[in-house]
């Protein structure tokens, strides 16, 4: 055998494997080639959506969070205006109960003023009678003198 024929077989041979390779392996590795890029692709861009879903719903998070923080003080403002609106409701109440009961006490001691000086009027009359008749020396009717008797103690 000749160098050149077996050189000649050889390139033979080589540019046969290089057609076959490229008509039936070298398509095939490219369509598994491409599809892993595209899947690549796909799983980045899903990764890209995903994290801008989630920076929008962190974002709403957090405007939930401010408005749920933003009716929790008014809330707490309201309660704290209907606790202050209600102390002061009671401590009106309260002193308008005191006024009424310091009303009532000084009734309630106007009137015993005056019962204890129409006791102390009739006790001064029958004084005043006993010691009339103690002076006269003799008895005197207190039936018979009543005018006189009720004239004496409204003088006193």
């Amino acid at each position: 055998m000749d160098i050149n024929s077996s050189l000649l077989g050889q390139m033979l041979t080589f540019a046969v494997l290089v057609f076959a390779t490229m008509k039936f392996v070298w398509p095939a590795l490219r369509n598994m080639l491409d599809e892993r890029i595209q899947k690549i692709s796909d799983g980045l861009s899903a990764a890209d959506k995903g994290k801008a879903a989630m920076a929008d719903a962190e974002k709403r998070v957090e405007i939930e969070l401010a408005t749920a923080r933003t009716e929790g003080q008014k809330r707490i403002s309201e309660a704290e205006k209907r606790a202050t609106l209600l102390a002061e409701e009671i401590k009106q109440n309260a002193q308008a109960e005191a006024a009424r009961i310091v009303a009532q006490a000084n009734a309630d001691a106007a009137q015993q003023v005056t019962k204890a000086r129409e006791e102390l009027r009739a006790q001064v009359a029958g004084l005043a009678v006993k010691g009339a008749e103690q002076i006269l020396k003799r008895e005197v009717n207190s039936e018979a003198h009543a005018d006189l008797l009720k004239q004496l103690a409204v003088e006193l």
